[in-house]
């Protein structure tokens, strides 16, 4: 009897320890790329982009960061969060070309942020944040950056690799995904808010049947797991 109930716990934990395994490996060496998001950049508006930066070296930490800004996209407005223990500067320098940024053309803009450690700076397996706020973002599925980390070896690792097809490069460059243009943006620039509500409500709506299903399928699928876990108990203890 023992025999049986022991290897219960076995078959119904085997699976998660499995998937749990693999996601730690293929989450591994993603996690040391310099990387970018956000929690509020839309197109066509204004939000807060982070940078984040592991330490990839087991022996220098990280003392500086440069991170440049795109040409084809500059930012009208932009200032950076004061970080305790890093100096922070920004240079402005011409664009190849002028650019029209919410109906203003510009031949000038921030090209380059730079984070540079007063302290050791980042040691080797830890990470830090930095963040810059400014806009407007263009009206683009994404935007792209590079950035220059330095360690104290004197070592320069450069993420400025485009992926190309399925592949992501060695070095990739911190790229950020935009989400969608909000109601206040789009009346800024002239466009009708009214048909932006609308379109808000109705994905807010298609949202909400999405998750009422979502609700139903998880709550059968945790009735099915229910019985199925009865099913082993009954079957094992009728071999006892």
């Amino acid at each position: 009897m023992s025999m049986h109930h022991s290897r219960l716990p076995v078959r119904l934990t085997a699976a998660p320890l499995l998937t749990a395994a693999a996601v730690l490996a293929l989450a591994g060496p993603a996690s040391a790329h310099v990387s970018v998001s956000s929690p509020d950049a839309a197109r066509e508006g204004y939000g807060k982009v982070v940078f984040r930066v592991p330490t990839e070296s087991d022996t220098a930490d990280t003392t500086k960061l440069v991170v440049t800004l795109p040409a084809d996209t500059p930012f009208l407005h932009l200032t950076a969060q004061p970080k305790p223990g890093w100096k922070v500067s920004m240079q402005e320098g011409t664009l190849p070309e002028p650019v029209e940024v919410d109906g203003t053309e510009i031949t000038e803009a921030v090209r380059t942020v730079t984070w540079t450690a007063e302290g050791d700076g980042i040691a080797p397996g830890e990470f830090d944040e930095f963040a810059l706020s400014g806009g407007p973002f263009p009206d683009a599925d994404l935007v792209r950056f590079a950035a220059e980390q330095t360690y104290d070896d004197g070592e320069v690792v450069d993420w400025d690799q485009v992926q190309q097809g399925d592949e992501e490069p060695e070095k990739p460059a911190p790229t950020l995904t935009l989400l969608a243009a909000s109601a206040d943006a789009h009346g800024s620039g002239g466009h009708g808010a009214g048909a932006d509500t609308d379109e808000a409500s109705s994905a807010s709506d298609d949202q909400g049947g999405s998750d009422t299903w979502s609700r139903v399928l998880s709550a059968a699928a945790l009735a099915v797991a229910a019985l199925a876990l009865l099913g082993v108990v009954r079957q094992d203890r009728r071999r006892a």
